[in-house]
């Protein structure tokens, strides 16, 4: 489903993969957040995912009244406060998401699927 919303000029249509995109470049930029990462259901591995697919680790959900739904599936920094880079994840996403689209953010969830090392 696409987001829509009517203006007195027309209607704009925003692709959940528009918003993927979107929340995926905000979500790296946050501390703590070394990528996204891509889980492989057959085989149960993870893998982080390179700059390029970041939407590969993030599921857009638009609800009938234009609401969001977010899931990330992340890979944290060694060291850091899990709960501290989840919230700070939640918060920049959930403003920078809503200003972006104009259409509000209901549920974010956030998947840790591993732990890496930074250099």
């Amino acid at each position: 489903m696409k987001g829509s919303m009517s203006t007195e000029l027309g209607i704009i249509t925003i692709s959940p993969e528009v918003i993927a995109k979107y929340a995926g470049s905000v979500a790296v930029e946050c501390f703590g957040i070394v990528g996204m990462a891509a889980v492989n259901m057959k085989d149960g591995l993870v893998r982080l995912l390179k700059k390029d697919s970041l939407t590969h680790g993030i599921h857009v959900e638009l609800t009938e009244d234009n609401r969001i739904h977010l899931d990330f599936h992340v890979i944290v920094a060694y060291g850091v406060s899990i709960s501290a880079v989840t919230d700070n994840l939640i918060s920049n996403v959930k403003y920078k998401v809503e200003e972006f689209s104009n259409m509000p953010v209901d549920k974010i969830n956030v998947y840790i699927e591993g732990v890496r090392v930074i250099d």
